[in-house]
């Protein structure tokens, strides 16, 4: 049987780490919580940054009818070169006997250098456009230079350009139409020194016409065209032909599956991406039965997520959306969409080419749907705003609300760790006191027993 004696600070440290080990338990298992939580929260952010790439990606395929889906080519691009929008009509077209439309182009004889006085004095010009608009530039006689006489021109940004060509003989003045066509024509009427750069169709003067204003011609299949640019912009619907040069050129405007093609195989991708890290965050890692085994994958373990039925559906869905997809008779794995034995999926360009060339509309139609279907499994995941969505009101993705409750989870156990080691501390502290107290008195009992010892010895002798 123990005796006061027998107590020491050995034993009562000894006594207080185990009351202080039972103590922190709870804590412990708490803090192990805690752990588990964040782990949840970073695969589901994992997860969420997937399918939020995924939902980026979707973008470019929403508005079909926004994707180039023409192909456009000419047989002489030195003649013709030909730019179709996705709404032109497919189709051949020959042009024949082009010719361009030109500008307007006089200069003058040759004079001094650009920068010798001009003789004849003050002047002004008159610029007349063959629409009847008209502008005047007007030069004192210390500024008649051909230098100056170019600047005046051009500072009006008007109907004509000037410039200026020299030569080891002299300078020429050249004046040139902004624009083509016969509606671009132009007179010149001066006084002063000016006067010599008078020009008019039927008075040149001492003008040289270096080219006359003509409009483009040529014939479409056969149909005379006429155009004051080099640009037909209306001549077919949806097609903008660039005039280079006379001669003959074929174009064409065929149905190209190219850049949809593109879209939708960066989907698959991201929708790869996606699967593959739910995939990651719930995988199951099972135990090996061999020792050397088990030491090789020691740092194995399943994903966080493993058994979690809303991350389970979510790639459920995400495969789905292309196993069952069709649309206006054609399927998913006809038009190059598949899913392999090892749940990826598969796009085939060629299929999908292949596809579109037999059946455009149904193509469209069916990358449409697919659309439709994971932009609103994303929504549903991640949420997402009302304009991205076919339905009114926006959407809170359920993976915000798992995080957000582990969160709170989070807190709350948190401050259940704050009030325990609170409470730690003060029985600890309480428990440490008491024994400070009982070994206290024990000594006290200690040395009375010891003098008793020797009063009741002294005793004993001198009897």
């Amino acid at each position: 049987m123990s005796t006061v004696s027998s107590l020491s600070s050995s034993a009562i440290n000894t006594q207080i780490a185990t009351v202080e080990k039972r103590l922190e338990a709870p804590i412990t298992n708490l803090q192990t919580q805690i752990t588990t939580d964040k782990a949840l929260i970073s695969a589901w952010g994992s997860i969420s940054g997937a399918i939020s790439t995924l939902s980026d990606s979707l973008t470019n395929i929403k508005n079909i009818s926004t994707i180039n889906s023409r192909a456009a080519t000419s047989s002489n691009t030195s003649a013709a070169n030909i730019v179709a929008s996705n709404q032109a009509s497919t189709g051949t077209y020959n042009l024949t006997n082009i010719s361009l439309a030109k500008s307007q182009e006089i200069y003058s004889s040759l004079l001094g250098s650009a920068s010798s006085t001009l003789s004849g004095g003050a002047g002004t010009m008159a610029i007349t456009m063959g629409n009847g608009q008209s502008e005047t530039i007007s030069l004192g006689s210390g500024s008649l230079t051909l230098n100056n006489v170019a600047a005046a021109i051009n500072q009006q940004a008007g109907g004509v350009k000037a410039s200026i060509v020299s030569t080891t003989t002299g300078a020429r003045l050249v004046l040139t139409s902004s624009g083509t066509g016969s509606g671009n024509s132009f007179s010149v009427s001066g006084t002063g020194a000016l006067a010599q750069f008078s020009y008019s169709s039927a008075s040149a003067g001492s003008e040289v016409l270096a080219q006359k204003a003509t409009d483009a011609t040529l014939t479409l299949n056969g149909i005379p065209l006429t155009s004051t640019n080099n640009t037909l912009d209306s001549a077919i619907a949806g097609v903008t032909i660039s005039l280079a040069g006379s001669g003959t050129a074929t174009v064409s405007v065929s149905s190209s599956p190219t850049a949809l093609s593109n879209n939708v195989s960066a989907v698959a991708t991201s929708l790869n991406a996606a699967i593959a890290a739910i995939a990651t965050e719930t995988k199951f890692v099972g135990s090996s039965s061999s020792s050397s085994a088990s030491s090789s994958s020691a740092s194995a373990q399943s994903g966080p997520l493993l058994g979690n039925f809303s991350a389970s559906n979510l790639k459920n869905q995400l495969m789905s959306a292309v196993s069952s997809l069709q649309a206006s008779g054609i399927s998913a794995n006809a038009a190059g969409l598949s899913i392999t034995s090892s749940g990826a999926i598969k796009f085939n360009s060629t299929a999908f080419a292949s596809a579109f060339t037999k059946n455009p509309t149904a193509v469209q139609a069916l990358v449409s749907k697919l659309y439709t279907s994971l932009n609103q499994i994303s929504a549903n995941a991640i949420g997402s705003s009302s304009n991205t969505l076919t339905t009114s009101g926006s959407v809170t993705g359920f993976i915000s609300a798992q995080t957000d409750s582990l969160n709170n989870s989070i807190n709350a156990i948190q401050q259940q760790i704050t009030l325990l080691t609170k409470q730690s501390s003060a029985t600890l502290k309480a428990l440490a006191s008491a024994y400070t107290v009982a070994e206290s008195k024990a000594s006290s009992a200690s040395i009375t027993r010891a003098y008793l010892s020797i009063f009741l010895g002294s005793s004993s002798s001198s009897s």
